[in-house]
């Protein structure tokens, strides 16, 4: 069965990008390849930010010298919803995670992503992740 990918814009035929960078990852305890509709992999990746530990979960703040690993995925809308319930946007609209766009360098291509941010109020306190890899800090 072949679903199509919802379109960031309904004015262009870009499809919704999102970079995964904590319990998301593929193999970790939220792992996006085993919700659905099912992602399509596009590949690994880096953006630029600080990542904290946040117990059972990491967090991350855009921006700055450190680098986040993570991996990229093409997704529908419908599997956008879902994200945005997991990381308790909606309908609980809480204040934990902001959902940004930003441009995210995959295989040479620039891909406008979503990515879950992390309010910088719930890192008061937390360890830095220096690593800026979830997973590598987790198994280690």
């Amino acid at each position: 069965m072949h679903e199509d990918f919802a379109r960031a814009d309904p004015g262009n035929d870009l499809p919704i990008h999102v970079f995964v960078y904590g319990t998301l990852r593929r193999g970790d305890d939220n792992d996006i390849t085993r919700l659905q509709p099912e992602p399509r992999f596009i590949g690994r990746a880096t953006v630029h930010g600080t990542m904290y530990h946040l117990g059972a979960y990491p967090g991350v703040v855009l921006g700055g010298a450190g680098v986040v690993s993570g991996e990229v995925y093409a997704i529908t809308l419908a599997l956008e919803r879902l994200l945005d319930e997991i990381e308790a946007l909606y309908p609980q609209q809480t204040d934990e995670y902001f959902k940004r766009r930003v441009p995210v360098e995959v295989h040479g291509e620039r891909l406008e992503c979503i990515v879950y941010e992390i309010n910088p109020s719930y890192t008061v306190g937390a360890r830095t992740i220096l690593s800026g890899d979830w997973v590598r800090d987790r198994h280690a």
